[in-house]
C-alpha cells in the first residue's frame, strides 16, 4: 500500500492508494491552476455564497462545483475541497486503482473494491468526537464522505454543528450538502437545531445515501448511512490495516 500527503495551499491531502502516487501532484497542481486561473476572471464564483450559473464549462473542475452548488442551494466553492478528493479518486482509478482513499481536511473520496474502510468523525468539543466512524463494506462505486462544521475550521457555516457528515455518491455533491445541512443547524436549544437540519436534509434525500448530525450530546441520522462503529477515544485517526482515515 502506498501513502502520500500533499500540502498544496489550501489543499490538504493525505492519499493511501493500491498504485504509485508519484503522478498525482502534478494532477492536483493543474486542477487547482484551472480553478485559479477561472476565479481571477469570475470573482463571483469565487465570492458567492447561492449558486452560479455557467453555460457549455469546458473546465470539469469548474463544472463539477457549479453543479455541485446548484444542487444543494450554496456557492460553488462551497464544494471545493469535495471535489478535488473526487477528482483525484478518478485520477487514481484511470490509472488502474481497486482500492484509492483522498482525504482533503476532512472532505473525502475513496474506492474500495477489495476491503471495508472506517471514516472517524471529528466533530470539534463534542463528547462524541472522534468517539463515531462509519465502516463501508467493499463496493465496486466511488463513495463521498464530506463534513461540515459551525464550530470547527475556517469554513464559513451560518449554523452551529459540531459536524454534519453526508455520504453520497459524488464527493462534490456530499461536501456542497453538507454545507447546506450545517447552515440549518440552528435554533436556540440543541434538539431544535437538529430537527432544523434533519428537515434540510429531507430536500436532498434523491442526491444522497445518508446524514450524520452531530451538535454537543446529540447526535442523528438520516437516510441510509452505513454501520456506525465506536472507536477508542484518543485513537490517531490514521490510515491502519483497516483504514481508519
Amino acid at each position: 500500500m502506498f501513502k502520500k500527503s500533499l500540502n498544496l495551499e489550501e489543499t490538504r491531502l493525505s492519499i493511501v492508494s493500491d498504485i504509485k502516487l508519484d503522478f498525482l501532484r502534478e494532477f492536483v497542481i493543474s486542477k487547482r491552476e484551472e480553478l485559479k486561473n477561472y476565479i481571477s476572471n469570475h470573482h463571483t464564483f469565487f465570492n458567492s455564497h447561492r449558486p452560479v450559473y455557467i453555460d457549455d464549462e469546458k473546465i470539469d473542475i469548474v463544472r463539477i462545483m457549479a453543479e455541485a452548488g446548484e444542487i444543494a442551494n450554496v456557492g460553488p466553492m462551497a464544494s471545493v475541497a469535495g471535489t478535488i478528493s473526487g477528482l483525484a479518486v478518478e485520477e487514481l482509478i484511470k490509472n488502474s486503482s481497486k482500492f484509492s482513499i483522498v482525504n482533503n481536511g476532512g472532505d473525502i473520496s475513496f474506492i474500495n473494491k477489495d476491503r471495508k474502510v472506517v471514516c472517524g468523525i471529528y466533530s470539534g468539543n463534542s463528547s462524541l468526537s472522534a468517539e463515531l466512524g462509519l465502516e463501508f463494506k467493499p463496493q465496486k462505486s466511488v463513495i463521498g464522505l464530506c463534513t461540515s462544521s459551525g464550530t470547527v475550521g475556517y469554513s464559513f457555516s451560518y449554523g452551529r454543528s459540531d459536524s454534519v457528515s453526508v455520504v453520497a455518491n459524488k464527493s462534490s455533491v456530499a461536501d456542497a450538502i453538507a454545507t447546506a445541512i450545517a447552515n440549518d443547524v440552528k435554533g436556540d436549544e440543541d434538539s431544535e437545531a437538529v430537527e432544523n437540519g434533519l428537515n434540510t436534509a429531507l430536500r436532498f434525500e434523491d442526491h444522497i445515501i445518508g446524514v450524520l448530525i452531530v451538535l454537543g450530546d446529540s447526535i442523528a441520522t438520516f437516510g441510509k448511512l452505513p454501520k456506525l462503529v465506536s472507536l477508542k477515544k484518543g485513537d490517531s485517526l490514521e490510515f491502519k490495516d483497516d483504514t481508519i482515515v
